[in-house]
């Protein structure tokens, strides 16, 4: 099996607050490093479960977060941002399955650490295929229009109950209980290692045996929806030929495909970030 591993920093173990996961600010450097312990503990369990080939993406901000010399040997790591695919850059080539680590819940999400879809700071809902929808559901369906199952996924109660109603299948691993937006119970750092050990490893043995979650692939064509903080960013979005301008803050997008859904999403996004 050729398994990638896509990971995000805000459902890391230990992380509560915006400062852990921002790269201008002191605390980052703790951050980062929660994230690839938390990363190779998934990478381990993969390998003991029989996978062959691992890639780990680092999806977060710009994509610099896991130091290689940091990141278990057996595993190769896509680094750097904008990549084609983003969050789960390398979908398209070939791998068997995907898990997700360090993810966290949609945006208005209560009690979730950090939650927001793609940016706090423009986008305030995405639905796809009419269904309100997260970075879990975006990066799932990307992954499934190339017939890639999510096997698992690490974060809060609130992105595990987010990812099951998803994919029921699938197998979550609570590293920590958000109480507010920015605070949370956290497990100490080695039981949260051995529970997503445990959780990758079941994840991969049960999909070995013909057992895990099916592709989470929307049918053709897909429509998307953007709901944006401001007026003026879905203004600035519609720019997009093709899209429709919903209302004042709402921009929609009819796509032939999932990729071509991912990319509208990610240009309508630029476009309000001007």
């Amino acid at each position: 099996m050729k398994l990638l591993i896509a990971a995000d920093m805000e459902g890391i173990s230990g992380i509560t607050r915006w400062e852990q996961v921002n790269i201008t600010h002191a605390e980052y450097a703790y951050g980062r490093s929660l994230m690839v312990a938390d990363v190779n503990a998934a990478v381990e369990a993969a390998l003991a479960a029989g996978v062959s080939e691992i890639q780990v993406s680092d999806g977060h901000w710009n994509g610099t977060n896991i130091l290689l010399a940091d990141l278990h040997p057996a595993a190769r790591l896509h680094s750097g941002n904008p990549a084609p695919l983003a969050m789960v850059q390398g979908v398209q080539n070939g791998f068997d399955a995907a898990v997700f680590i360090g993810y966290h819940a949609m945006a208005g999400t209560p009690e979730a650490i950090m939650d927001h879809t793609w940016s706090s700071k423009n986008i305030a809902n995405l639905w796809i295929n009419n269904q309100l929808s997260g970075e879990t559901a975006l990066n799932a369906s990307l992954c499934g229009y190339y017939q890639i199952p999510v096997l698992a996924v690490s974060g809060d109660q609130a992105l595990a109950a987010e990812a099951s109603a998803l994919i029921p299948e699938i197998e979550t691993a609570i590293v920590k209980t958000a109480t507010s937006r920015e605070s949370g119970v956290c497990l100490p750092l080695e039981a949260a290692h051995e529970i997503i050990y445990e959780t990758v490893f079941q994840a991969v043995k049960k999909s070995l045996d013909g057992k895990g979650p099916k592709p989470l692939n929307p049918p053709s064509p897909v429509p998307i929806k953007l709901e944006f903080m401001h007026s003026q960013m879905a203004a600035r979005a519609s720019y997009l030929p093709g899209s429709v301008r919903e209302d004042g803050r709402s921009v929609s997008f009819l796509a032939a495909s999932m990729p071509d859904a991912f990319f509208a999403f990610r240009t309508m996004s630029a476009l309000a970030n001007e």
